[in-house]
């Protein structure tokens, strides 16, 4: 049977609180952001730089719940600032037959990462 890839996950339009080029990698988020979007800690992740266009592929590290903390870790601080708008994106495989009816999580932040 054909699988594809589809979108399981985003939290869209979230802001970058820190970068912190002297961590080995990833991208650290607010526990309950995670949640709502139903992401899990060490899941791949997109991250699309809204402010200059980048776009990596890292993976998540559970931050503080309720902290509002979206932080680039690592090589990816080079390319991410504070105060940068984020969308991230994470993506599951299923069957072609699924994919027509399947509903990702959608998160929309407010202005300081919190879930309105």
């Amino acid at each position: 049977m054909m699988q594809i890839q589809v979108l399981k996950s985003k939290i869209h339009r979230a802001t970058v609180t820190d970068a912190n080029i002297n961590y080995v990698g990833s991208i650290t988020i607010d526990e309950a952001l995670m949640e709502a979007a139903n992401m899990v800690e060490y899941e791949k992740v997109q991250v699309l730089n809204i402010n200059n266009g980048e776009r990596i592929e890292t993976y998540i590290i559970k931050g503080e719940r309720n902290s509002g903390t979206i932080c680039l870790n690592g090589a990816a601080a080079r390319k991410f600032l504070p105060n940068d708008v984020v969308i991230i994106v994470s993506y599951g495989i299923v069957p072609v037959d699924e994919a027509k009816n399947f509903k990702p999580y959608l998160v929309f932040p407010d202005a300081g990462n919190k879930i309105s």
